[in-house]
């Protein structure tokens, strides 16, 4: 029985450790979003965002992504529409003042490549999604990257006149870049 007890615990801690969440990196981390406004692309991004990703590579399946983005740091670069951004037709951040994504599963594909399936939440709307993300490692840093599209209307994004695709597109490309530290050798 003593012998069981150290072997038990030693267990728990490679199970702990094995989930222990990776660091983001955030000055070297970003969400983009790309829609096309009159056919015109037109790129934005969110200041603010956290995740919590606990994943060992070699154990894809058993891993976790929970991301947050604070809705009112959208901007666009010009303070004019960067004042309509939080308002009810658009992210009414002070309504829903966070977008989430939570997986669901995770898929390895090889040479670093995964699939990403869970929930995006945004606006009170909830979309399944799948989103491919590629990560590689240099140093003690590893990046997750990869892009999805979403369809804006699905999450009530531009409601009223701005509900009309031939002024604001219905399609909104989402790039990300997740520096991260403490991410188990792919």
């Amino acid at each position: 029985m003593r012998s069981l007890v150290p072997a038990l615990l030693l267990a728990a801690a490679g199970s702990a450790f094995a989930q222990t969440p990776a660091k983001l990196v955030t000055p070297q981390s970003e969400i983009v979003f790309v829609s096309k406004q009159m056919g015109v692309p037109v790129e934005g991004k969110f200041k603010k965002f956290d995740a919590q990703i606990a994943l060992d590579p070699k154990k894809p399946e058993a891993g976790k992504v929970a991301l947050n983005i604070d809705i009112g740091s959208a901007t666009l670069g010009v303070p004019e529409s960067d004042a309509e951004l939080p308002k009810a037709p658009w992210f009414n951040a002070a309504k829903f003042p966070q977008a989430s994504f939570q997986s669901t599963a995770i898929k390895g594909l090889g040479a670093g490549k995964f699939e990403v399936a869970g929930k995006l939440s945004i606006k009170g709307n909830t979309q399944d999604l799948v989103v491919p993300v590629t990560l590689t490692q240099a140093g003690g840093t590893s990046t997750a990257t990869g892009a999805f599209t979403i369809k804006r209307l699905d999450f009530k994004i531009g409601e009223g006149e701005w509900a009309d695709t031939s002024m604001v597109a219905n399609d909104v490309q989402v790039k990300f870049k997740l520096s991260l530290n403490g991410v188990a050798p792919l």
